[in-house]
């Protein structure tokens, strides 16, 4: 297990890229679902990954401390928590790293295998199947809400968490995209609530300041749902990496390696 600790997050990113520009290459051969046969392409992993930080109570002090994309993370956030299972979502078409207008990872449809917002509110998603897909083995689907009513009804429980990886995603069987995102559980102690996100791949260039911010602002949200103090958000990651084409991008902006020492 790789833990970082810093009470500066700026500081924990610059000890992030430097333990990625050292780590060792990992050649999946894939990206996002899609094959790929390209050295830059070539990850540099370390796995296991864990670090806690302390979310301030407002979103201009969490955009600040994060420097996310805004506005685009604000907006798929707002997205995330709208109680529409939107597919696409409308802030797809402006994410900061969309290559191009043609989107591989679109059906004949225009839809996504998955979005957050279908998966935060699977009650109504889906289209042909829904009311199948509002149905578990014995039990219907919860939703972000019905987590807001289990901590309102029991605050102290073990058992409030929200899921984003679902059956349909293990074994990638149908060759799909899945889920980077795992899940998210919340707990509540001396009425602070504190947010635990598992993710099980993360791309530090593209996607970790995004999804520390929006995992953060979830918690922001669910405090303030169920009238709570503001913990802190513990992250593990599975995957963490950056590819080798990336390297030179992240010794510029983090100050790794410029004087020819990895």
């Amino acid at each position: 297990m790789r833990v970082f600790r810093a009470s500066d997050f700026g500081y924990m990113q610059h000890a992030m890229a430097e333990a990625l520009v050292r780590a060792p290459e990992i050649d999946s051969g894939e990206w996002q679902a899609q094959s790929i046969d390209d050295p830059l392409w070539v990850a540099k992993e370390i796995t296991d990954v864990v670090f806690e930080i302390d979310v301030p109570d407002e979103i201009d002090d969490l955009a600040s401390m994060i420097q996310p994309n805004l506005p685009w993370a604000e907006d798929h956030f707002l997205e995330r928590v709208s109680g529409k299972p939107l597919n696409p979502p409308p802030s797809s078409a402006y994410w900061p790293y969309k290559q191009g207008e043609h989107d591989d990872h679109v059906d004949a449809a225009g839809l996504f295998s998955h979005t957050y917002p279908e998966r935060f509110w699977p009650k109504h998603a889906g289209t042909a199947h829904r009311e199948l897909n509002r149905l578990g083995i014995r039990y219907e689907y919860g939703d972000l809400n019905d987590v807001v009513v289990q901590l309102r009804k029991s605050p102290l429980t073990r058992q409030a968490y929200l899921p984003v990886w679902f059956p349909e995603d293990t074994g990638a069987v149908s060759g799909q995209r899945v889920p980077c995102t795992l899940g998210y559980h919340f707990l509540i102690r001396n009425d602070m609530l504190h947010t635990t996100y598992l993710i099980r791949s993360c791309d530090f260039m593209r996607h970790f300041k995004d999804d520390v911010y929006m995992a953060a602002r979830l918690l922001q949200w669910m405090a303030d749902a169920v009238d709570v103090g503001i913990g802190t958000l513990s992250m593990w990651i599975g995957s963490f990496h950056i590819f080798v084409g990336d390297v030179p991008l992240v010794r510029y902006h983090y100050g790794v390696g410029l004087n020819g020492a990895d």
